[in-house]
């Protein structure tokens, strides 16, 4: 009938291989491993070691000094989410991110190998500033292309649970990072692990970084980006300018969602790992308060990271059931009312430290198990990468990479220890106001894509009366 409304047809899905899926899941899991195993051995050295070996003259201002250099890579993040991102939209996800991890890898098996202060002088830590630079220009296109990378990758229904994995890797990098560090301490004299002992962590960055740099090298583009290349070729060729004019006319709003979710997210994530292993070991002694030892406070800081590494892929999971708002809510919260009483904690002697470490990653844990599902979801395929990485990256640099030098800045000038639990509501607050204005992305096709499913989860085929598997007309197949 001419009158009649004609029914409009299904969307066609999506099908990956469930092997793909987990073989790029893993590459961009282990290069997240690398980078952050780096961040991590960086801070927990910082105190034990590279402050008097790259600042021995520097009295109560080495831990500063040494914290501002760490603080120097977020500098240039954005320089690099600037450059690499965008770059991730023209010429794909995995060949950026190859790249990545290969400068990582090469810049912190370097770092390994500067001479001290006492042999080359002031060159050391200009050397060692110059070195943190280029780890933070690759770092600016590293998590945000594992984001997208991931994100492209895993079916729409299980999306937090894939995510999760990221944030896995994160927290493998930093325990393995702090048990490494545990190791040397516990059995080196202290001029031993001034001398050389300090230099072997960071070496052992580079057959991580290459067996990353192998796996992501064997991947195809995701679903995602060949879709976009097949439906719009010439967006390969669109320029940074475009990237920014989208972003600022029609992703205004999903922009400072992401920034406000970053930067609740990484604040509570510097505080506990950057900078409470400085509060505990310097700050709260010269204060005249109760600290840990050195090799007590990184075994206190594996235990928490250990315990987070128990659940946060089973929280990822349960996002995909009930959402991520509930999760980020809760985080949001536990930081508002928690994230003071947590310092206190920490003041409050070895039982008071080990509670306030568990609340302050109980928060974490909730950002970290579905922050990585969350983002990418906020943004069209054809920016998507380079968004992610201007923005995180800006917000980042702005506000969660240097809280540790500016919590230590404040805590010196002004002795109030209280700074850090001013840090995590400030966080919380943020967190929770961009979370009640976020629209609920579980289970729903990224933008810009077709609805993703994986081979696993496809029901079994109808079979022909001869027994041979018929295909399901109604899915198209990736490939």
């Amino acid at each position: 009938m001419s009158g009649a409304a004609e029914e409009p047809r299904p969307e066609p899905v999506a099908i990956e291989d469930e092997q793909t899926i987990r073989r790029a899941t893993t590459a961009a899991t282990l290069g997240n491993v690398a980078e952050w195993y780096d961040f991590g051995i960086y801070s927990y050295l910082a105190a034990i070691a590279l402050d008097r070996v790259f600042f021995p003259q520097a009295g109560e201002w080495a831990t500063v000094f040494t914290l501002a250099t760490f603080a120097a890579a977020f500098v240039v993040r954005p320089l690099g989410g600037l450059v690499l991102g965008p770059l991730g939209d023209r010429i794909g996800r995995t060949k950026v991110l190859s790249a990545t991890v290969l400068l990582m890898a090469v810049a912190t098996a370097l770092l390994g190998l500067v001479p001290s202060y006492d042999s080359i002088g002031l060159a050391a830590p200009l050397i060692v500033l110059f070195i943190r630079l280029l780890q933070g220009f690759s770092a600016g296109g590293e998590y945000t292309g594992a984001l997208t990378l991931v994100a492209e990758y895993a079916p729409d229904r299980r999306r937090g649970f894939f995510g999760s994995w990221l944030e896995f890797g994160t927290l493998v990098g930093y325990t393995l990072g702090a048990g490494v560090c545990a190791l040397l301490v516990g059995l080196l004299p202290q001029d031993d692990l001034l001398s050389w002992g300090w230099r072997l962590p960071f070496m052992l960055a580079l057959p991580i970084g290459v067996t990353g740099i192998y796996l992501r090298m064997r991947l195809e583009e995701t679903p995602a980006f060949r879709q976009l290349m097949d439906r719009s070729p010439a967006m390969s060729t669109m320029s940074l300018y475009r990237v920014f004019q989208i972003l600022v006319t029609h992703c205004r709003s999903a922009a400072l969602i992401a920034g406000g979710l970053v930067v609740a997210w990484n604040v509570t994530n510097y505080v506990l790992t950057n900078y409470v292993p400085t509060y505990l070991t310097g700050t709260l002694p010269d204060h005249g308060r109760s600290g840990t030892s050195e090799a007590l406070s990184t075994s206190l800081q594996v235990v928490v990271m250990l315990a987070m590494l128990c659940v946060i892929i089973f929280v990822g999971r349960l996002s995909d059931r009930i959402g991520r708002k509930p999760i980020l809510l809760t985080g949001s919260a536990a930081l508002i009312v928690l994230g003071l009483p947590a310092v206190w904690l920490l003041q409050a002697g070895l039982a008071g430290q080990v509670l306030g470490l568990l609340i302050m990653g109980f928060a974490l844990l909730c950002f970290a198990a579905v922050t990585p599902s969350t983002l990418p979801a906020l943004f069209p395929t054809f920016v998507r990468y380079g968004s992610l990485a201007i923005i995180f990256n800006v917000f980042v640099s702005a506000f969660a990479g240097t809280a540790p030098t500016v919590i230590g800045l404040a805590v010196t000038t002004t002795g109030n220890l209280d700074w850090p639990g001013y840090y995590l509501i400030g966080a919380g607050v943020v967190g929770l106001v961009s979370t009640l204005f976020l629209k609920e992305p579980a289970g729903r096709p990224l933008e810009g894509a077709a609805p993703l499913t994986s081979s696993a989860d496809l029901p079994a085929p109808k079979l022909s009366e001869d027994g041979v598997p018929l295909e399901n007309p109604q899915v198209r197949r990736q490939g």
